[in-house]
């Protein structure tokens, strides 16, 4: 593997990675970067279309959705020139609100083709393939009292700009 494709596997891994971010954060600015001006956003049956549609209507619902946490495993990267194939595995926790109130844990694939056209890597095409999903009811008690006795001093993660990631103690601003 040269130098070249380390840099490419390295940046498109950033990616990934800034956009499960910018989902769990509310924070569009992290997600738009990722794809090209006219990518395509396939997502498994709930969208297809140009991605800068998908990132309209993202851009309404992440702010004020419900907790999300996104982790991307699994991510493996074939480079040949200016493109490259990135499989990624994502597991998504996320708090359902209503009537009755749930966790959703979700496994999905997403693949990616990523091109470079001389202003870095970005998607251009993307397909997801929902893998499984499991739902539990809420039971949010801290390890029964063990991790915190007192759940309202938790320090809580939140959305853009309400998280740590953008207080002026971590010195982030995006």
């Amino acid at each position: 593997m040269t130098v070249e494709e380390l840099l490419a596997r390295t940046a498109i891994t950033d990616v990934l990675i800034r956009y499960a971010k910018g989902a769990d954060r509310g924070d569009i600015e992290l997600i738009a970067p990722a794809y090209h001006d006219d990518a395509i956003e396939d997502h498994g049956g709930t969208f297809l279309g140009p991605a800068a549609d998908y990132l309209k209507g993202m851009a309404k619902v992440l702010p004020t959705a419900p907790r999300m946490t996104h982790m991307v495993t699994n991510i493996m990267v074939e480079v040949t020139g200016n493109t490259a194939r990135a499989e990624s595995y994502w597991l998504t926790f996320s708090r359902r609100e209503g009537a009755e109130p749930f966790d959703s844990l979700t496994m999905a694939r997403i693949l990616d083709k990523f091109e470079d056209r001389g202003n870095g890597w970005k998607i251009a095409h993307r397909r997801l393939s929902w893998e499984w999903n499991h739902e539990m009811p809420l039971a949010e008690s801290w390890g029964r009292g063990q991790i915190a006795p007192d759940p309202a001093k938790l320090v809580r993660g939140g959305k853009k700009p309400d998280d740590l990631a953008y207080s002026a103690w971590w010195g982030e601003t995006a």
